[in-house]
């Protein structure tokens, strides 16, 4: 048997939920790194699937207010990242020129960027960084996002804890951030290795 819940109405004042660690609107480099990351236990992350047209995620990025979209399959796990400046830059016509077809037949899968490419830090490490160190980070990946990982507490899998944006940092720094032209070679990011015994 089910019973009904006791309720009560809104007090004067009342507000609405924010997050308890909302991002500040200027940092400076010496500034905790986690001024900079987009925490997902505090925010929500926006997703798609892989089979969805690039024209269908470009629209779901404008109605989020956001500039990427993690890319996921039916089960939800990660199958990889899709950028605004992946529909919007050289991708769509290097794959149609490569395949044929038409820009309405493009997938989300066909020009993301693969979960098994993509950078990703540690929290732990986050949580003793500071902003100068991101900054220096981000122009070493030469990409405009990477991911922040924790080690999962009820198995071995990790979770993608936050992402970080250099056009977000950029905003909070008031300048630009410029990626190198560096060959990513950072992907043992994405490994976790047990320490010594």
């Amino acid at each position: 048997m089910y019973k009904r819940l006791p309720y009560t109405t809104l007090t004067p004042g009342a507000a609405l939920y924010k997050p308890d660690l909302p991002l500040p609107g200027h940092v400076t480099m010496d500034d905790p790194a986690t001024y900079v990351m987009t925490d997902l236990h505090n925010a929500t992350a926006f997703t798609i699937p892989g089979t969805a047209s690039i024209d269908a995620a470009n629209d779901k990025m404008i109605a989020c207010g956001v500039r990427s979209l993690f890319v996921t399959d039916s089960d939800g796990p990660i199958l990889g990242l899709i950028t605004a400046s992946d529909i919007l830059g050289e991708k769509p016509v290097m794959f149609l020129k490569e395949h044929g077809g038409t820009r309405n037949g493009i997938q989300v899968q066909d020009i993301m960027t693969p979960r098994d490419t993509l950078e990703a830090l540690r929290i732990s490490d986050i949580e003793k960084a500071r902003v100068g160190d991101i900054v220096e980070s981000m122009k070493m990946f030469g990409r405009q996002h990477v991911l922040v990982v924790e080690r999962n507490p009820k198995g071995s899998a990790e979770s993608v804890r936050g992402i970080i944006s250099t056009t977000q940092i950029g905003r909070q720094l008031g300048i630009e951030i410029k990626p190198s032209n560096e060959v990513n070679t950072i992907l043992s990011l994405m490994k976790f290795e047990e320490p010594a015994a």
